[in-house]
């Protein structure tokens, strides 16, 4: 029987915050696949590897985690005073399954180097030193990203001093501001950043209890529980997580419940085909740790700790959607994150990870009794890792 040879496709696979994904630029896709659907998210899966029963993706360019599990595609934007259209993929590990029902904080730091390098942006717009603002239309959930990009003789700057807790390597801080990025259009909230009216609920989840929950929008559609209620300290690493089924079936109920509260599924049958979101994540007071190098996190350095989980697994840093949750939902009194930090009002926060440290701001206000989120800025980093085509096995899409 005879073969067709693969196909080569342009890519670049590349590093931002602390995730990793393949970029394409949407002309360089195989027709079928330039347009949403089938052979789209069949292409993707092949790329990264997926679905793989062995939980390892060998045979594709995936990590088998859900920081490399990634896909990006960008275009020329389609939106008045935009750059570029940036349009993320998350790809299940062990499913047939793409989820495009949110965005990649992390992965946002490397839209705008990518779209700078590959001729996306007006060369007038690129200054030969200094920095290139690119502005982001982020096409899965609708909203604005503005990167800050350092140029160095007429390059993208990838190397610098910038260290981010979660990334080995020092690199080039790129700024990224998130604008407006309050969740529209979904929940019974009519778009409200807290969907159910309150900045606390009891969320009844069967087989664990009744829990106290914020449930915001804001960067990502996120559940955050108080770490005690369900019986950790808030200093857990992955280890003390991901290989315990019966604690990994607790937060996917939790997220499954909290989902339909949001108004994101009707019935939480259906969470299983919404991986990506929302995201669940617990919170405690500042206290001594030990991050995952061997880092000592102090307690002052810090004003709260956050775990969160991304496709069923303890993340081993912070996603970055949900770092715009935790420092808006921390910005408003009276929500579990604010009460974690200690109260008060507060326009940045530092919270504590698993891999780490960082440092978030948002801005909120007040307007006729709901809470808006005008803005939320964090310092990433990117680097391309590797540039040229991937192959794709004809007829796997």
């Amino acid at each position: 029987m005879a073969y067709a040879p693969q196909l080569r496709i342009p890519a670049t696979y590349m590093r931002g915050g602390t995730s990793k994904g393949v970029f394409f630029r949407l002309q360089d896709l195989p027709e079928a696949a330039q347009v949403p659907g089938a052979a789209r998210d069949a292409l993707l899966m092949r790329v990264i590897g997926s679905p793989d029963p062995y939980a390892k993706h060998t045979d594709g360019m995936g990590g088998a985690t859900s920081s490399t599990s990634k896909c990006v595609i960008i275009t020329k934007s389609t939106m008045p005073d935009h750059d570029v259209d940036y349009l993320y993929g998350q790809v299940s590990i062990d499913t047939a399954f793409v989820d495009w029902s949110g965005n990649c904080g992390n992965l946002s730091s490397a839209v705008g180097p990518f779209a700078i390098a590959n001729g996306l942006i007006d060369p007038a717009k690129v200054p030969r030193d200094g920095l290139c603002t690119v502005r982001i239309w982020q096409a899965n959930i609708g909203k604005t990203i503005v990167a800050h990009v350092p140029m160095a003789d007429g390059q993208v700057q990838e190397i610098g001093d910038f260290e981010l807790d979660g990334v080995t390597f020092p690199a080039a801080e790129i700024v990224l501001e998130f604008i407006d990025p309050a969740d529209e259009g979904e929940g019974d909230g009519g778009g409200a950043m807290f969907p159910t009216g309150h900045l606390i609920d009891d969320l009844e989840v069967p087989g664990v209890g009744t829990l106290k929950a914020t449930m915001i929008n804001a960067g990502i559609p996120t559940v955050f529980v108080s770490a005690a209620d369900i019986g950790y300290t808030g200093s857990e690493l992955q280890d003390a997580i991901n290989g315990d089924a019966k604690a990994l079936a607790m937060f996917e109920a939790i997220r499954a419940h909290a989902a339909v509260r949001m108004g994101l599924i009707k019935d939480v049958s259906e969470a299983a085909k919404r991986q990506h979101t929302p995201k669940v994540a617990f919170v405690a007071p500042a206290a001594d740790y030990a991050a995952s190098s061997g880092k000592q996190v102090h307690a002052g350095d810090i004003d709260l700790r956050v775990r969160a989980l991304s496709m069923g697994k303890l993340h081993h840093a912070m996603m970055g959607t949900a770092s715009v949750a935790i420092a808006t939902a921390a910005a408003v009194p009276g929500t579990l994150v604010n009460a974690a930090a200690g109260g008060g009002t507060r326009g940045v926060v530092s919270f504590g990870h698993p891999s780490g440290t960082m440092r978030v701001g948002a801005d909120v206000q007040q307007v006729d009794g709901q809470w808006t989120v005008t803005k939320a800025v964090m310092s990433r980093s990117a680097r391309v890792l590797m540039e040229g085509q991937v192959r794709v096995p004809a007829g796997s899409f």
